[in-house]
């Protein structure tokens, strides 16, 4: 017992730290491209390829993709037919 209340004093000290880091208006988790190059790592990443706008790219495709479903799952009431 004693074992489950420090693993949830712990859990619990760490979703705090992230919900302060949160009100102070930290910058959210971003992506790894381009990440590497400014830790002057010359590597491509494996995602993008070294393409820098393609991460960006790909996540707007994936949107308008994510959205194409949503609309085809939504059921319009209002219309007859």
């Amino acid at each position: 017992m004693y074992v489950f209340l420090v693993v949830f004093g712990v859990m619990l000290l760490i979703v705090v730290a992230m919900s302060i880091g949160v009100i102070l208006g930290r910058k959210p988790i971003s992506g790894s491209c381009g990440g590497m190059s400014a830790l002057g790592m010359e590597v491509a990443c494996d995602i993008c390829g070294g393409d820098k706008n393609k991460c960006e790219k790909e996540t707007e495709a994936a949107a308008k993709q994510s959205q194409a479903q949503a609309e085809d799952l939504a059921y319009d009431a209002t219309r007859k037919g």
